[in-house]
């Protein structure tokens, strides 16, 4: 199974606040943890929302809005996407994680969707297509 586990924002993190070198070794040591288990695929932090922009769909339309956001706890500081053998086991090692930022801080675990989550509706010749683009995207860096 793979999850999501995402960082929620903090007002300094959207205010652009950076870690700290103690926060950057104990992250570097737990991502580390996290690789020599098998368990991280990915992981980064992501600049505030300010530095973004989001995309709104209204039918054929599309708008383009610049940030900042202004719900932040609605908002990711970062991300890490984790295989694991269950959501029980994500929540394990979230809950080994260095608290992301001082005083409160939140993050969030989500399950991704497999192809066999989808049924019939995902076709073979989509599961095809699926498969092929993920060998692509793994070749290209």
């Amino acid at each position: 199974m793979r999850f999501m586990v995402i960082v929620k924002a903090t007002k300094d993190s959207e205010a652009g606040a950076l870690p700290d070198e103690k926060l950057l070794a104990e992250m570097g040591n737990y991502n580390e943890e996290l690789v020599k288990a098998g368990v991280m695929l990915a992981g980064e932090g992501l600049h505030p929302s300010s530095k973004g922009a989001r995309v709104r769909f209204s039918g054929a339309k599309r708008t383009a809005i610049d940030g900042p956001f202004a719900e932040t706890k609605e908002l990711i500081a970062g991300f890490w996407m984790w295989r694991v053998k269950s959501k029980e086991e994500a929540i394990d090692w979230v809950k080994r994680c260095p608290n992301p930022f001082p005083g409160e801080s939140e993050i969030e675990i989500r399950q991704v969707f497999e192809a066999e989550d989808f049924g019939a509706e995902f076709t073979p010749e989509l599961r095809e297509q699926e498969e092929r683009l993920r060998a692509q995207m793994a070749t290209t860096k």
